[in-house]
């Protein structure tokens, strides 16, 4: 009889403190898991006894890579409790904040914590300082694209400021856009070369029949609104969150675990995302998707970092589109009146569904609070994907082995915090 498990103490480049380890016997795999051992935080908890305008603020810290999503779900959700309709220019504001926030974000992944993989390299340094500086640099311009639209609506980079319940605390004139709308169309072109770049890696030839969840609109590519879909005939609308799906405390980690409620695993994110709403991309998008060869029917999740690309360049293309129709509304936002009730809501993050639900009393202060982040979705498929995909190659060095779980871990773009820890790996042997 023979054992043998593989060990990563600290999972390097992703956002957070994580960890995985696999266990064989036999030559077969008895067990996968994912660790988030980073304490937990317990914002549900204090949100709790706060007024509902804390919570864009309060709620943005969660994250410093995706606060905007954060924001959106909670104030969305807040505006379901209290009756809250925001369309027109203020609705069109929040979209252009958030396709800040995709490019910001999923060129961070791409370039700088996913890419390494694909080309050999221990970081994006390494990377640079070896043929690809070129390719980093811009990287590093379209990101700062995304962080212009951030800091132009939202009022600074990281964790923005100019969120409220009901719309904004500011909001710009038609004239203000103008060195924006300059940036972001050397920024298009950036990113269509961003899109070939990725679609030219060496793919692992690996796929899974996913449960596909995510957003979807009639009119638009999913970020703020829509209903929750999946490519096994879900359609629901977010009301019904809780109902078909739960979340599990399991020993290996600090994070809750989601499921549906038949306790299946499924995956939310730039795959779903691009599953169920390709149709809806801008033709721009859609040509680029084509011209490297991918379409909605992708269940490769190592070609994600593409969609990931993709997905930046139609932020890109829709912030323009945005900035284009804008017309400065007439108030900074919607009048409303506190009132006793439950509101929910799901936005888009980065990284997939993000479904946030709140219980107010009639004052406005939280009385209770639930927030489901993707990752804590993901973390089962995650699993999955490690028992699947190195099941193949446990003949290997165990370097071999360890280097392709980290890019299996690193597919999903994981936010726990940010790490950039060197991986101490240890392989017990019995």
């Amino acid at each position: 009889m023979s054992k043998k498990t593989i060990k990563v103490d600290m999972l390097a480049r992703v956002e957070g403190e994580g960890a995985f380890a696999v266990k064989v016997k036999d030559g077969e795999i008895v067990s996968t898991q994912f660790r988030i051992f980073e304490p937990p935080r317990f914002f549900e908890a204090f949100l709790r006894g706060r007024d509902h305008s804390e919570a864009p603020d309060i709620t943005a810290r969660i994250c410093g890579i995706c606060p905007v999503a954060y924001q959106m779900s909670s104030v969305h959700a807040m505006e379901a409790a209290f009756g809250i309709t925001v369309d027109g220019p203020l609705r069109d504001l929040r979209r252009l904040l958030y396709c800040g926030e995709w490019i910001e974000s999923h060129i961070l992944h791409a370039a700088m914590l996913h890419a390494p993989d694909f080309l050999g390299y221990a970081g994006a340094i390494e990377m640079a300082n070896d043929g690809h500086a070129d390719t980093v640099k811009l990287a590093l311009e379209l990101k700062k694209a995304g962080n212009a639209i951030v800091t132009f609506v939202g009022g600074r980079e990281i964790h923005p400021i100019n969120v409220r319940v009901g719309g904004f605390y500011k909001v710009p004139h038609k004239r203000d856009f103008f060195p924006l709308r300059e940036q972001l169309l050397k920024a298009r072109d950036l990113a269509e070369a961003f899109v070939d770049w990725t679609a030219g890696f060496d793919f692992p030839d690996k796929a899974r029949d996913y449960t596909l969840v995510a957003l979807k609109h009639p009119d638009e590519y999913p970020m703020n609104e829509g209903r929750i879909v999946s490519n096994r005939g879900l359609d629901i609308p977010v009301e019904e969150y809780n109902a078909h799906f739960r979340e599990e405390h399991v020993a290996h980690s600090n994070a809750l675990q989601g499921f549906m409620t038949d306790g299946g695993a499924y995956l939310c994110g730039p795959m779903a995302r691009f599953a169920t709403s390709f149709d809806l991309m801008s033709e721009r998008t859609r040509s680029a998707a084509q011209r490297v060869g991918l379409g909605p029917e992708n269940r490769n999740p190592y070609r994600s970092i593409t969609i990931r690309a993709i997905e930046a360049l139609y932020a890109v293309d829709e912030a323009l589109r945005i900035i284009d129709a804008y017309e400065m509304p007439d108030a900074p936002v919607a009048p409303f009146m506190t009132r006793a009730g439950t509101g929910m809501a799901a936005t888009e993050a980065p990284r997939g569904l993000l479904f946030h639900r709140y219980r107010l009393e009639k004052d406005g202060t939280i009385a209770e609070a639930q927030i489901v982040p993707p990752t804590s979705q993901n973390q089962p498929s995650i699993e999955a994907d490690l028992s699947e995909y190195i099941a193949d190659i446990l003949d290997q060095p165990d370097e071999t082995i360890r280097l392709l779980c980290e890019q299996t871990i690193r597919n999903y773009d994981p936010c726990i915090s940010c790490a950039t820890h060197f991986l101490d790996l240890r392989v017990d042997r019995e």
